[in-house]
């Protein structure tokens, strides 16, 4: 997709996503065949629901349809949020990541990688828990965001999320 034609759509969908109190993540045009598709990735610090992403679709098809931002021929239009294994780039990312267990690759003299847990974040970087490893107690570490290449969060399917932890 073209920067003019990416700018063009983020200027004309921004709004209509703010609208609903999310985050425009994400714009991908690529070809199917003969078509094609439109992929628009949101989020929010609430996470998103399926209905939400639904009337998104309705109200961002209808101002597509009224403008010929994706040209004359047929496109398909996705509307999701990232999906788990979405790479933090954001500070916002980090920041829906509190509490959750992350993979780091680290960049610079501390080049390696990094499994911890994220305990909070703030402009300059994170703290974290180190988990510990065979029966040693998990140990705190401070990790800039200079020093983070590459990050993602892990998939955890034995640990409670916070809601089952309030009830």
């Amino acid at each position: 997709m073209s920067t003019t034609q990416s700018e063009r759509l983020r200027g004309l969908l921004e709004p209509l996503v703010s609208a609903q109190q999310l985050d425009l993540e994400e714009i991908e045009v690529t070809r199917a065949g003969r078509r094609g598709v439109l992929r628009i990735v949101v989020d929010s610090d609430e996470g998103v629901e399926l209905d939400a992403c639904a009337e998104l679709s309705r109200s961002i098809s209808q101002k597509l349809d009224e403008t010929d931002a994706m040209g004359e021929g047929e496109y398909v239009l996705e509307v999701s949020s990232p999906g788990a294994d979405r790479p933090l780039t954001e500070h916002r990312h980090y920041v829906r990541a509190t509490g959750r267990l992350a993979r780091f690759h680290l960049s610079g003299d501390g080049s390696g990688e990094l499994v911890a847990r994220i305990l909070a974040v703030d402009e300059d970087g994170l703290d974290l828990e180190v988990p510990g490893v065979k029966g040693r107690k998990p140990t705190a570490r401070r990790l800039a965001f200079d020093e983070i290449a590459r990050a993602r969060v892990e998939i955890e399917f034995n640990r409670k999320d916070k809601k089952e932890e309030e009830a």
